[in-house]
């Protein structure tokens, strides 16, 4: 007898849950409390004093017994803070990731194709299987780089109704030339999504054309900007395809306290942009640190981490756990993608987190690798 009290719950969900959903696995959240956290890409430094004051009031003012409005001033203030074309039409969602399921609902019928370069961001995947679209990576090159051919090859095979281009590619890092998403362009039969998460750590972005571009919106989030923890993300293209969107979005899918806090920060948007430029500056020279440890490639990154794969005595899952017994947390893929084996992928941190990474490494690769130095 089944003393379980879960067992008839248990039952009556394998009856009556979609099986495909049954085969996945939730979405994790990692814990590293106490350590250095590398392995999310957020930005480690703090709101100054004056910047957390203006939110505290913000919060304060904010009546939390009302649904929340219009938004119509959170409208005015990011168009201006991250220039958003006049002409293009906008939708704030609760992070990017609700933008990217909005966009799948609106567009695909079952069975539908959305189409990615692979790896990419997961979420392009998670998004179609739970809206009964198909998901069709196309895989970079050995080198991490866009595959254009494959790609064109693909689209006209399977005339996807969504592309998802993250510019730059999580987890690699890699901005794609603007002449191969023009081409993509020019070649998609339906949407084109440029995926900007990672932005603020580029030299290029398609906003400015987000209005013009017949069949493409520009995406984007502020975690990578440093409010991860508020779940703000937006979408800016022609009003034809945002007003789609917006039939599907949930009423009050950003609450009042997002809101507020958004306006109180983007008063502050100096501090975000200085942050920011902090990590570019950064970037290469941890880059070049890592690219000095023995048995270590480092791919070319215009985001706000580095792609490293390990090719010495000790590979990536065995670099991963040694980092993890030191409380250093990066993001390691397993058994993922086989373009990532023995890649970690490794968030660029304040400079002491960096130089505690690199000590960490060394010491790690030193103890693996005979005759390499630990200085």
């Amino acid at each position: 007898m089944n003393n379980d009290p879960r067992g008839p719950s248990r039952a009556s969900a394998a009856a009556t849950v979609r099986r495909d959903i049954q085969a996945l696995a939730a979405y994790p959240v990692g814990h590293a409390e106490g350590g250095i956290k590398l392995d999310a890409m957020e930005n480690p430094y703090d709101l100054p004093d004056a910047v957390r004051d203006d939110i505290a009031a913000a919060v304060r003012a904010t009546a939390l017994s009302r649904y929340p409005g219009d938004g119509a001033a959170l409208h005015q203030a990011v168009r201006q803070a991250f220039g958003i074309p006049a002409d293009a039409a906008l939708l704030f969602g609760n992070g990017s990731d609700e933008l990217i399921h909005l966009i799948v609902q609106t567009c695909c019928e079952p069975g539908d194709v959305v189409l990615a370069p692979a790896p990419s961001f997961v979420i392009f995947e998670m998004a179609a299987r739970y809206n009964h679209a198909r998901p069709v990576g196309v895989p970079l090159t050995a080198d991490l780089e866009l595959d254009l051919p494959a790609m064109l090859a693909a689209i006209a095979a399977h005339r996807p109704k969504v592309i998802f281009l993250a510019l730059p590619n999580n987890p690699t890092g890699g901005l794609w030339p603007a002449a191969d998403v023009q081409a993509i362009l020019d070649a998609a039969p339906g949407l084109v999504v440029i995926d900007e998460a990672y932005q603020p750590f580029a030299d290029h972005t398609w906003m400015p054309r987000a209005a013009e571009l017949p069949n493409a919106v520009v995406m984007r989030t502020v975690s990578k900007l440093g409010l991860a923890g508020l779940r703000f993300g937006y979408l800016a293209g022609p009003p034809a395809w945002i007003g789609e969107f917006d039939k599907v979005r949930p009423p009050y899918n950003v609450d009042v306290l997002t809101q507020a806090v958004m306006l109180a920060v983007l008063r502050h948007k100096d501090v975000l942009d200085e942050q920011a430029a902090r990590l570019r500056a950064d970037r290469e020279p941890l880059a070049r640190a890592l690219a000095d440890l023995p048995g270590t490639t480092v791919h070319p990154s215009s985001a706000n981490f580095l792609l490293v794969r390990f090719s010495g005595e000790l590979g990536a899952d065995a670099v991963h756990q040694a980092l993890k017994s030191r409380k250093i947390w990066v993001r390691a893929f397993g058994d993922g993608d086989p373009l990532l084996k023995n890649c970690l992928r490794i968030s660029i941190g304040a400079p002491a987190e960096n130089a505690a990474l690199l000590a960490a490494l060394r010491e790690i690769l030193g103890q693996a690798t005979p005759g390499a130095s630990a200085a």
